[in-house]
């Protein structure tokens, strides 16, 4: 297994993202990998917002969002996911796990030492990110939810995620660009190019190959078990304020799969529908995390 980290220049000068690079180690297996983080706002703020980006975006995914959170007084912080971003890579597809990728998540919120966390996910910062308060119940008080799923393993995998990866076993040179570009056809060329910079060739996306595979399709699949206990959390045990925001047009993890997660969420409002955005909601994020600094 070779550890790879993407040169620092690839980061140069992008569009709407001039936040200061933070890192610390994470060891796995005596295996020492650098995590990228973004942090800003003021370190001892009341609140703290922890963004979670998905597959195969990374933390660029909440630009349109950040300016609005420390403009209300607040912190906030986003991992890199290893295999992501400025955070280094394997180019050994079997180091990815859901397990792995979680206790990540873990260490960092330990590390960290943080509380009172409004947590904003989608994608697999969802399907990973809600399980957390199973280990970490206590630092959690609010949740904004954008389509995400848990991967409970007791319900068949929807028809949108099983094409999309189809899809991706197909391209294991997947030109992210252009699928940004393709599904957010809004985005600027320097947003999308933006999308590319974490991946300098195909050796640096074995993460990105590896996630669609890791969601759990069967009950003793890894991670089921802990997304079924996060599901009767989420239900049974969460007292914060929730909101939930709905990318129309989004084929794989779209409105059926977030109205499921909805029943799942103790006194989680009605969703807010986006009808022109896809799947990537956080690209019209501007007024949703306007709405959720207002609603929390």
């Amino acid at each position: 297994m070779n550890i790879l980290r993407t040169p620092d220049d690839r980061f140069n000068d992008l569009k709407d993202f001039p936040y200061k690079p933070n890192y610390f180690d994470y060891i796995h297996s005596e295996h020492s990998f650098r995590v990228h983080y973004v942090d800003e706002g003021p370190a001892d703020a009341d609140v703290t917002w922890l963004c979670l980006h998905g597959q195969p975006t990374w933390s660029y995914l909440y630009r349109k969002m950040i300016p609005v959170f420390v403009k209300a007084g607040h912190r906030v912080v986003a991992p890199d996911f290893i295999g992501f971003g400025r955070s280094d890579k394997s180019d050994d597809e079997a180091l990815y796990t859901f397990d792995f990728h979680r206790e990540m998540l873990l260490f960092f919120l330990r590390r960290m030492k943080l509380q009172k966390v409004r947590l904003v996910c989608q994608d697999w910062g969802g399907i990973i990110g809600l399980t957390l308060p199973v280990s970490e119940p206590e630092i959690f008080s609010a949740l904004l939810v954008m389509n995400t799923t848990l991967g409970t393993g007791d319900k068949p995998l929807g028809e949108g995620f099983l094409a999309w990866r189809d899809f991706v076993r197909s391209k294991p040179d997947l030109n992210i660009s252009r699928l940004m570009k393709r599904t957010v056809d809004c985005l600027s060329d320097d947003e999308s190019i933006a999308y590319d910079a974490p991946f300098p060739d195909i050796t640096y996306k074995a993460g990105v190959r590896r996630f669609p595979e890791l969601l759990p399709d069967n009950v003793n699949a890894p991670g089921a078990l802990l997304s079924r206990q996060a599901r009767t959390w989420w239900k049974t045990r969460w007292q914060g304020q929730s909101a939930m925001v709905i990318g129309m047009q989004d084929p794989v993890l779209g409105p059926k799969i977030m109205n499921e997660l909805l029943s799942s969420i103790n006194n989680c409002p009605t969703p807010i529908e986006i009808p022109n955005a896809g799947h990537f909601v956080q690209e019209w994020g501007e007024p949703i995390a306007r709405m959720a600094v207002e609603a929390f």
